[in-house]
């Protein structure tokens, strides 16, 4: 499957007009060493070759999962399937795994394998051919099971899907724009930390709003969908077969 591989700075993740008007943490270049810049330049470069880890059967799968977890539909997209690609590729976990799943590649290979196998029941296609109501169902299903999911213990295998699309998200230059992230602080460092104090170099963040109202009607929507699924696919076809 291709995507656009884009080298621009200055970028936010998708269309909504940036939190953070005309800030782009790739002026900070200038700021941090060496060694520094070679990491995050690379994050931004990109691969030219197609996916190492991922099979063409798996790709599909991986990108409507993490287009899921992470609500990306629209480009421009954080490239958090080509990190996570290469990462596995590289055999570059986080240094453990849960007891009860298994190691990080066989892990994701089996769960992708298990989404379109779910898919195919419910529906007769795979998992990226469902619509993105039922996608989202079937992501939450997994996310709200205590036990098995399809023979694998779904909190764990959730918070591993979780793990590797958020690290790869917040680790390019493009979510940190969209946050206002300044990037590494070595070796510059940052001295004003008191609470609404911003380094020369920040940006002013727009209609800076209350994070707690907004919290609380996230975590309302999230139960409220918990408690009703769209019903796209049916609940004895979502679970352990």
């Amino acid at each position: 499957m291709d995507r656009p591989r884009r080298r621009r700075t200055g970028v936010t993740p998708g269309t909504d007009e940036p939190r953070f008007p005309g800030y782009d943490v790739m002026a900070q270049l200038k700021t941090w060493d060496a060694e520094t810049t070679a990491v995050v330049v690379r994050r931004l470069a990109g691969s030219d070759q197609g996916p190492r880890f991922f099979s063409t059967q798996e790709e599909p799968a991986a990108r409507a999962l993490l287009d899921c977890l992470l609500a990306q539909f629209e480009e421009p997209r954080v490239p958090v399937f080509e990190a996570i690609d290469a990462r596995l590729a590289d055999g570059q976990g986080d240094g453990y795994h849960y007891a009860d799943l298994p190691r990080d590649p066989p892990a994701w290979r089996m769960s992708l394998q298990a989404l379109d196998a779910a898919a195919d029941e419910s529906r007769g296609v795979r998992f990226h051919q469902l619509e993105r109501d039922a996608q989202r169902d079937l992501v939450e299903t997994v996310r709200l099971t205590d036990g098995d999911w399809r023979g694998l213990p779904a909190q764990h295998l959730f918070k591993l899907w979780l793990r590797y699309a958020c690290a790869s998200f917040y680790a390019h230059p493009w979510a940190w724009n969209e946050i206002g992230f300044g990037g590494p602080a070595y070796p510059r460092g940052y001295k004003h930390l008191a609470l609404n104090n911003r380094e020369p170099w920040e940006a002013a963040e727009r209609d800076a709003l209350d994070p707690v109202p907004w919290l609380d009607r996230a975590e309302g929507a999230k139960k409220r969908h918990a408690e009703g699924l769209s019903g796209q696919i049916p609940a004895d076809q979502l679970g352990t077969p």
